[in-house]
């Protein structure tokens, strides 16, 4: 017998014959949904990264700037992104057919994808590989990522943004740019993804 086999057997035994208790489960599934992309905007800014709250009419405009700001031409742009996001922009599309390889994402200028979700309490990003996402590589090995997410996809909590995933498919969860620290606190970026983020939130018009 194992050691975990001994301790489990242990724990049958003094549980042997107790009660059966009810915990009572009541948590919080959702937050308040007034601010929630005000607030989303607020936390994804206290993370590093770049944010722009714009009309919808001026995505395109907006995606353009943050592109040609960074000098960034050589972008991927996964299957299925809404063509009229890049109608004003000017540049060499890397498309992932055939699957583009490490050192083809390392050299690109960039990322520009949309998303499943966002999280207004934690300023969080859910990618879960669906149109316009592509698959995980793709946002993880380029040095800046541009994301464009719609106010109606801003979730106000991290439950409610479960409720809206599929947890069969491939999620990354995104707080900001890529960053660590090491035991002195010295924070280190792009160590385990893009350097920069730069977030376009588009609201429909009123």
């Amino acid at each position: 017998m194992s050691s975990r086999d001994r301790i489990l057997s242990r724990i049958r035994s003094a549980v042997a014959g107790a009660p059966e208790v009810e915990i009572p489960r009541g948590y919080r599934t959702s937050g308040p949904q007034a601010g929630r992309v005000e607030l989303f905007a607020e936390r994804v800014r206290d993370y590093r990264a770049i944010v722009h709250v714009v009309p919808e009419s001026e995505v395109a405009a907006t995606v353009a700037m943050a592109l040609s700001g960074r000098g960034a031409r050589r972008v991927v742009v996964p299957d299925g992104l809404p063509e009229e996001w890049l109608a004003a922009s000017d540049l060499d599309r890397l498309r992932d057919d055939p699957p583009l390889g490490p050192a083809d994402l390392d050299a690109a200028d960039g990322v520009i994808t949309g998303c499943a979700v966002g999280i207004a309490e934690t300023g969080t990003i859910v990618l879960d590989a669906g149109p316009g996402q592509g698959r995980r590589g793709l946002t993880l090995l380029p040095d800046y990522h541009l994301c464009v997410v719609g106010a109606g996809q801003v979730a106000s909590s991290v439950p409610e943004a479960v409720a809206r995933l599929d947890p069969a498919r491939p999620l990354t969860w995104i707080s900001g740019p890529s960053a660590t620290s090491d035991i002195e606190l010295n924070r280190v970026e792009g160590v385990h993804g893009p350097r920069t983020l730069e977030v376009v939130i588009a609201e429909p018009a009123s």
